[in-house]
C-alpha cells in the first residue's frame, strides 16, 4: 500500500488529507503528516493519520507532498537531501514561487518533481487543481491523485504564479463577492443566514451551468437579461462602480507580488 507523505500539514496540506480520504483517494492510515508544531496534529493523530518527523516521514514514503511556506522550502528540503539521494522520491510541492528546478537542485538528481496549485476547496472534491512537470509519468501519477479532488489541468511550469493567482488565491475573490452579494441580500429583506445560502446557491448555480454548457459567460448572461429589465439595471450599475475592472485589477495586484513570496 503506497504511503503519502505531507511536509507542512497546515491548512492546504491538511485540506489535501481530508479530501483524500473523504473522496476514498487514500485511507487516514496511508497519510503520514508533519508540520513544525506536530502538537497541533493531535486532532489528526486521533483521526487515524499517522503523525510524525519529517525524516520518518520520508523514509517511510512514496510521495511526499510539500506544503511549506515559500521562505520555508530551501531549508526543509536541503535538510532531507541526504535522504532524498537514497532512493527515488516522488515530490509534489504545493509552495508558490519556488521552481521544479530549485527542488531539484535542493532534493538531489534522483527526485521526480512535480508542482501543483490546489486550492481550500480540495477538502470538499470541489477543487481546481493545476499541475506541472517535466517527467509525463510523474505528472500522470499525480493527476490520478488529484483527480477525485476535483478538476485538475496540466499547464507549463511558467504559469503556475497565474494558476496560484486564478485558483488558489482566486477562492478567496469568489467568497468576497458572495459576501457582498448576501450582504445586499440582508439590505433588500433577507436575514443573514437565509442571504448567505441564497448567495452561495446561486454562485455554484452559475459556475455549475457554465461547467455543463461550455459557453462564455456573457451567453447565459444574455438568458438571463431582459429588455429594459431589472438584472440589467443591475449588471449596468455594478459596472458603472467599477465591478470588472476591480477584480481585473485585483488579479493582477496578486500576480504582481508573487515573486516577493520568498
Amino acid at each position: 500500500m503506497k504511503k503519502i507523505g505531507i511536509i507542512g500539514a497546515g491548512n492546504i496540506g491538511m485540506a489535501i488529507a481530508k479530501g483524500m480520504v473523504k473522496q476514498g483517494a487514500a485511507k487516514p492510515s496511508q497519510l503520514l503528516l508533519s508540520r513544525k508544531r506536530n502538537d497541533l496534529l493531535a486532532l489528526q493523530e486521533k483521526e487515524g493519520f499517522t503523525v510524525t518527523d519529517n525524516q520518518t516521514l520520508l523514509a517511510k514514503c512514496d510521495v511526499i507532498i510539500l506544503a511549506v511556506l515559500p521562505g520555508q522550502a530551501r531549508d526543509v528540503i536541503l535538510d532531507l537531501k541526504p535522504l532524498f539521494s537514497v532512493q527515488e522520491k516522488l515530490l509534489v510541492s504545493v509552495v508558490s514561487a519556488v521552481s521544479i528546478k530549485e527542488l531539484k537542485e535542493w532534493s538531489g538528481l534522483k527526485t521526480q518533481v512535480v508542482r501543483i496549485m490546489p486550492n481550500t476547496a480540495v477538502e470538499y472534491g470541489a477543487s481546481m487543481t493545476c499541475i506541472a512537470g517535466e517527467n509525463e509519468e510523474a505528472v500522470n501519477q499525480v493527476k490520478d491523485m488529484f483527480d477525485p479532488l476535483g478538476q485538475t489541468m496540466v499547464i507549463k511550469e511558467h504559469l503556475m504564479p497565474a494558476a496560484t493567482i486564478l485558483a488558489a488565491c482566486g477562492i478567496a475573490f469568489f467568497l468576497r463577492f458572495i459576501r457582498a452579494v448576501s450582504q445586499g441580500g440582508i439590505q433588500i429583506g433577507f436575514h443573514a443566514e437565509e442571504a448567505g445560502k441564497i448567495a452561495a446557491q446561486t454562485a455554484l448555480g452559475a459556475a455549475h451551468v457554465l461547467m455543463q454548457t461550455q459557453n462564455h459567460p456573457e451567453t447565459e448572461i444574455d438568458r438571463v437579461t431582459t429588455p429594459m429589465g431589472c438584472t440589467i439595471s443591475g449588471l449596468n450599475e455594478m459596472e458603472h462602480f467599477g465591478l470588472s475592472s476591480s477584480m481585473i485589477k485585483g488579479i493582477v495586484k496578486s500576480y504582481s507580488e508573487i515573486s516577493d513570496l520568498k
